[in-house]
Formats: structure tokens, sequence, C-alpha cells
């Protein structure tokens, strides 16, 4: 397809991203560890507000997954400032709700519905409450991804069972985690963030030694693969997009959104799910990977990235490894659930509109989530 064809879907009413900031990310209980969901989320609302000026916002669509309730959306929307005529929309499909948040905003975007929607997510672990079952003396430490006779593994133990059945080792994983550490310390990120007080900077990137990861002991399973050095930690933070349509851009560089994608697979490999994701997205486009220039996914596991990307036919610790995520990822980072789908979305501007890539280039964002779902979107700078 050809990008007279991809300007095709949509029409003028395509969506396009024109602005894009993230907090600095800092690990659950250290940086951010009094900061509720909506002081985090306020500063990158109203930052994005201003990148787009003159403009009311219709709508605020994030992503959050274990927050307080009461629609965090719109707190955080009244906490920005934007007004109380600025509603609020609150998107919980876990680990990948950031970049559903932004689908969704997008899908009212290219609809017709509204001009201006600021989308995104945010998370934060340290504040998140404790929940209890009526009558139960302890808390619960998560609600299930899956109902009972079906597959609900957590996380790790399912990143465990994914890197056992797609034969990914133990010395590839912390390879990929060294790798993605060292990509995030070389990185400047300094456009992108919306300082936190004083903070500007990620918590977490530091230099990583292979010897040294291979000394940790596997985390979630006896004699596995997956360790604490190659998973990314919890995680606040919050990160948020400007979306608005092709005839109202006004000259703003930006990137499109072309197509994005939620799918379904087993709920006891959670995280295989990006690849009907991205093989749906790319179908529907009419692209194929070769025409991605820039590829961003959600760190949450390297066993899990790395058996995603093998199925893609990338190779992000050879060939590919200035193409998928070159600034780092989740694993350096940290994986502030909620808001770590528009995280990536986020890289993806700066990488391809702030970096000035020519029109036409083209950015592919993606994560795993609980309970089996992989989400994706396909962006074309204009």
């Amino acid at each position: 397809m050809n990008r007279h064809s991809l300007a095709k879907i949509g029409g003028g009413a395509a969506p396009v991203v024109v602005a894009a900031r993230r907090t600095p990310i800092g690990t659950a209980g250290h940086a951010f560890k009094e900061l509720a969901v909506e002081r985090l989320a306020a500063p990158v609302i109203a930052a994005v507000a201003r990148d787009v000026a003159g403009r009311r916002a219709d709508d605020v669509v994030l992503g959050n997954c274990m927050g307080p309730g009461g629609n965090v959306a719109r707190v955080s929307a009244l906490a920005a400032g934007l007004g109380h005529e600025v509603p609020g929309l609150t998107v919980d499909r876990q680990c990948g709700s950031g970049l559903a948040a932004i689908l969704v905003a997008g899908q009212a975007v290219r609809a017709g519905e509204m001009d201006f929607v600021i989308a995104g997510g945010v998370e934060s672990a340290s504040t998140a409450p404790l929940r209890t079952h009526r009558g139960a003396a302890q808390p619960y430490d998560r609600a299930p991804f899956a109902p009972d006779g079906h597959p609900d593994p957590d996380m790790g133990p399912a990143a465990e069972a994914l890197a056992a059945a797609c034969g990914i080792s133990r010395e590839r994983q912390d390879t990929y985690a060294c790798r993605s550490h060292a990509k995030a310390l070389a990185a400047c990120f300094d456009e992108e963030i919306v300082a936190i007080g004083e903070r500007s900077r990620d918590q977490r990137p530091r230099p990583l030694r292979a010897a040294s990861l291979a000394r940790l002991p596997a985390a979630f399973v006896a004699g596995g693969t997956v360790t604490a050095g190659n998973s990314s930690p919890i995680s606040d933070g919050a990160a948020a997009v400007a979306l608005v349509p092709e005839r109202l851009r006004a000259g703003l560089p930006g990137m499109r959104l072309v197509a994005g994608a939620v799918t379904g697979c087993d709920p006891a490999l959670p995280g295989w799910g990006p690849v009907p994701a991205v093989r749906r997205v790319l179908a529907r486009a009419g692209v194929d990977m070769d025409r991605i220039a820039a590829v961003e996914i959600v760190e949450a596991f390297a066993a899990q990235v790395l058996a995603v990307t093998d199925a893609l036919g990338l190779d992000p610790l050879g060939a590919d490894g200035e193409r998928v995520c070159s600034g780092g990822g989740a694993l350096a980072l940290g994986h502030p659930w909620g808001a770590t789908g528009a995280v990536v979305v986020t890289r993806l501007f700066s990488r391809l509109v702030r970096a000035g890539a020519p029109a036409g280039t083209m950015g592919l964002a993606a994560a795993a989530v609980g309970g089996g779902l992989g989400v994706a979107a396909l962006f074309e700078v204009v």
C-alpha cells in the first residue's frame, strides 16, 4: 500500500498525534511514593495542552489499572486546570491501557465526534489502594485476569512459560536487559519529559554487566531463566499525547494514527499478545515489517520481547538493535502499568517527529496484556 492509500484510512478525519509528553518514571516506593495518580497525570496533561496552544480539549482519555477509581481521567483533567467543560474517560486494559486509551481517542477523532483529545495513561503503584474481599481478613494480591476454568498465571511465571515455549535462553534475556539499560543511559529524553518537582530524570537506568546478571537467581520458577535483572520493575509515571484530525493539524508536525488493533490470545501465554495484534495492524494497513523504521514494544520481560520479535522477524540483538526500542524500554526505564503503553507512543514521537524523520516514515507501538491480550498501533510521520 502506498502513502496515498494509507492517507485514505480516515481521510481528513485521520487522527494525528501532534504532541507527546511523559513524566520521569520512578520505581514504586521511591521517587514518587507519595504522589497520587492525578498528581502524576496533571502536569503531563497540562504540558500537552500547552503544546497545542489556542485549542480546548474535547476530552481526556487515560489508561489506569490499579488506581483509586472515581474516574481518574476526569480527576486528572480537573487537576490539570482544563476546566469544568472537559470530561474524562478512564480505560482499563491492564498493561495495554495507555496504548488502548490512545486508540479509543483516535476512534473518536476519526469518527468526527471530537477535534482535540488528550490521551495516555497513569499509574501510581506506590499509592494504589489495597483491596479486600468482603469478610476477608487480608487484602488480595490482584484481580483475576481470567475466570475460573481458564489459566490465570501471574505475569512473571507467564513470562517463564513463554520463554520455555519459544526457546528463549537466559543468556539472550540478560543480553537484552543489559542493552536496554545501556541504550537508556545513552539517550536524551529532555524534550519529552515533564519534570515532577525537582525530578527530571528516570530513576532506574544504570550500568549493568552480563556477569552480574548471570549470578541472579530465577525469580519466579525454580531453575528458570526469568530473573529480577531481566524483568521490568513496578513503577510510577504518566504519559499523554494530543490527537487532532488531519484537517485541523494546521501545519503542526506529527504522526498519523494509521491503524490500531486489540486482540486476544491464550491467557496462559499473555506475552504472546503483541504478535497477533501487530499482524492484524500490518494486514489492515497493507504494510509489511520492512516498512517500519521504529518499533517500540513494552519491555515487561526480556523473554517476552524476544519471543515477540522472533515471531515478527526482528533481531533486536543484531541487525534491528537500533530499530527496536533504540532508547531502551521498560526494563531500564520502568513499567508503570496503566501508563506504559502511552510511554512507548511518546518514545515513537521523539524518535520520529522530534528527530525530524521524513514524511511517510512509519513507527509501530505494541504491548502485551495480562489475561491474554495484545495491543498495537501503526503511525506514519506527516
